[in-house]
Protein backbone atom coordinates (compact mmCIF):
# COMPACT_ATOMS: atom_id res chain seq x y z
CA UNK A 1 0.00 0.00 0.00
CA UNK A 2 2.99 2.50 1.02
CA UNK A 3 4.18 2.02 -2.65
CA UNK A 4 0.81 2.48 -4.10
CA UNK A 5 0.69 6.00 -1.89
CA UNK A 6 3.88 7.17 -3.02
CA UNK A 7 3.49 6.23 -6.60
CA UNK A 8 -0.26 8.53 -6.54
CA UNK A 9 1.60 11.43 -4.71
CA UNK A 10 4.86 11.15 -7.81
CA UNK A 11 1.94 10.99 -10.49
CA UNK A 12 -0.14 13.98 -8.70
CA UNK A 13 2.61 15.92 -8.54
CA UNK A 14 4.00 15.50 -12.14
CA UNK A 15 0.96 16.78 -12.98
CA UNK A 16 0.58 19.70 -10.86
CA UNK A 17 -2.38 18.43 -8.59
CA UNK A 18 0.12 18.49 -5.93
CA UNK A 19 -2.28 20.59 -3.98
CA UNK A 20 -4.42 18.13 -4.28
CA UNK A 21 -2.54 15.37 -2.80
CA UNK A 22 -3.58 16.03 0.86
CA UNK A 23 -6.71 15.64 0.82
CA UNK A 24 -6.61 12.77 -1.61
CA UNK A 25 -4.76 10.73 0.09
CA UNK A 26 -6.16 11.07 3.44
CA UNK A 27 -9.54 10.60 1.89
CA UNK A 28 -7.80 7.20 0.43
CA UNK A 29 -6.78 6.07 4.09
CA UNK A 30 -10.24 6.53 5.24
CA UNK A 31 -9.52 10.02 7.51
CA UNK A 32 -11.27 12.88 7.47
CA UNK A 33 -10.74 15.80 5.04
CA UNK A 34 -12.48 18.02 6.95
CA UNK A 35 -12.19 21.83 7.36
CA UNK A 36 -13.87 25.06 8.40
CA UNK A 37 -15.22 24.99 5.08
CA UNK A 38 -17.08 21.50 6.02
CA UNK A 39 -18.23 22.04 9.47
CA UNK A 40 -19.50 25.91 8.08
CA UNK A 41 -21.86 23.89 5.17
CA UNK A 42 -23.31 21.47 7.61
CA UNK A 43 -24.20 23.79 9.89
CA UNK A 44 -25.85 25.92 7.20
CA UNK A 45 -27.90 23.06 6.14
CA UNK A 46 -28.76 21.11 9.58
CA UNK A 47 -26.72 18.21 8.78
CA UNK A 48 -25.64 15.58 11.24
CA UNK A 49 -23.74 12.04 11.41
CA UNK A 50 -20.76 13.55 10.03
CA UNK A 51 -17.29 12.63 11.02
CA UNK A 52 -15.01 15.71 10.77
CA UNK A 53 -11.79 17.08 12.32
CA UNK A 54 -10.41 20.12 12.87
CA UNK A 55 -9.40 22.51 15.73
CA UNK A 56 -10.44 25.53 17.59
CA UNK A 57 -9.88 27.74 20.36
CA UNK A 58 -10.68 27.12 24.00
CA UNK A 59 -13.47 30.00 24.43
CA UNK A 60 -15.84 28.11 27.39
CA UNK A 61 -15.29 25.52 29.88
CA UNK A 62 -18.79 24.13 30.96
CA UNK A 63 -19.04 22.29 34.44
CA UNK A 64 -19.63 18.08 32.77
CA UNK A 65 -22.60 16.62 31.90
CA UNK A 66 -23.77 13.84 34.87
CA UNK A 67 -26.42 12.79 33.25
CA UNK A 68 -26.04 9.32 32.20
CA UNK A 69 -22.52 8.80 30.31
CA UNK A 70 -20.27 11.74 31.78
CA UNK A 71 -18.85 14.17 29.45
CA UNK A 72 -16.20 16.82 29.91
CA UNK A 73 -17.73 19.84 28.17
CA UNK A 74 -16.01 23.23 26.20
CA UNK A 75 -16.98 24.97 23.71
CA UNK A 76 -14.60 25.88 20.59
CA UNK A 77 -13.92 28.69 18.86
CA UNK A 78 -12.91 27.92 14.79
CA UNK A 79 -11.10 29.53 12.52
CA UNK A 80 -13.96 30.94 11.05
CA UNK A 81 -15.77 31.96 13.61
CA UNK A 82 -18.45 29.25 14.35
CA UNK A 83 -18.76 27.60 17.75
CA UNK A 84 -18.49 24.02 18.57
CA UNK A 85 -19.26 22.11 21.69
CA UNK A 86 -16.99 19.07 22.06
CA UNK A 87 -18.67 16.65 24.33
CA UNK A 88 -16.09 13.90 25.44
CA UNK A 89 -16.96 11.13 27.25
CA UNK A 90 -14.88 10.70 30.35
CA UNK A 91 -16.14 7.25 31.52
CA UNK A 92 -14.56 6.05 28.15
CA UNK A 93 -11.68 8.29 27.94
CA UNK A 94 -9.23 10.36 30.13
CA UNK A 95 -10.25 14.00 30.62
CA UNK A 96 -8.20 16.70 29.65
CA UNK A 97 -6.90 17.83 32.40
CA UNK A 98 -5.05 20.97 32.84
CA UNK A 99 -7.72 22.83 30.18
CA UNK A 100 -8.11 26.18 29.67
CA UNK A 101 -9.57 29.37 28.00
CA UNK A 102 -7.46 29.87 25.06
CA UNK A 103 -6.02 26.39 24.54
CA UNK A 104 -6.32 24.98 21.11
CA UNK A 105 -8.02 21.60 21.44
CA UNK A 106 -7.67 19.45 17.39
CA UNK A 107 -10.64 17.06 17.68
CA UNK A 108 -12.12 14.13 15.37
CA UNK A 109 -15.49 13.04 15.79
CA UNK A 110 -19.37 13.10 14.87
CA UNK A 111 -20.54 16.61 14.51
CA UNK A 112 -24.16 16.76 15.49
CA UNK A 113 -26.52 20.02 14.09
CA UNK A 114 -27.81 22.15 16.46
CA UNK A 115 -28.45 26.29 16.87
CA UNK A 116 -25.64 27.20 18.78
CA UNK A 117 -22.91 25.67 16.07
CA UNK A 118 -23.06 22.07 16.63
CA UNK A 119 -22.02 19.27 18.47
CA UNK A 120 -19.14 16.71 18.74
CA UNK A 121 -19.04 13.81 19.90
CA UNK A 122 -17.40 10.56 19.74
CA UNK A 123 -14.11 12.12 20.42
CA UNK A 124 -13.07 8.35 21.55
CA UNK A 125 -12.91 4.37 20.82
CA UNK A 126 -16.30 2.58 20.73
CA UNK A 127 -15.77 -0.44 23.00
CA UNK A 128 -18.02 -2.32 20.86
CA UNK A 129 -16.25 -1.31 17.84
CA UNK A 130 -19.51 -0.68 16.18
CA UNK A 131 -18.61 3.41 15.41
CA UNK A 132 -15.50 4.56 14.48
CA UNK A 133 -12.68 6.17 17.11
CA UNK A 134 -12.52 9.77 17.52
CA UNK A 135 -10.02 11.08 19.68
CA UNK A 136 -9.05 14.78 20.98
CA UNK A 137 -5.32 16.29 21.43
CA UNK A 138 -4.15 18.90 23.40
CA UNK A 139 -0.57 20.27 23.78
CA UNK A 140 0.90 17.26 22.33
CA UNK A 141 -0.89 14.58 24.11
CA UNK A 142 -3.58 12.54 22.50
CA UNK A 143 -7.00 11.60 24.17
CA UNK A 144 -9.14 8.60 23.03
Amino acid sequence: MKKTVLLIVITFSLYGLSNNTSNFLQAYAGQSTTDDRVLTSAFENRQSDIQVEDSGSVIKILDDDTNGSRHQRFILRLPSGQTLLIAHNIDLAPRISQLYKGDTVRFYGEYEWNSKGGVVHWTHNDPRGNHIGGWLKHKGATYQ
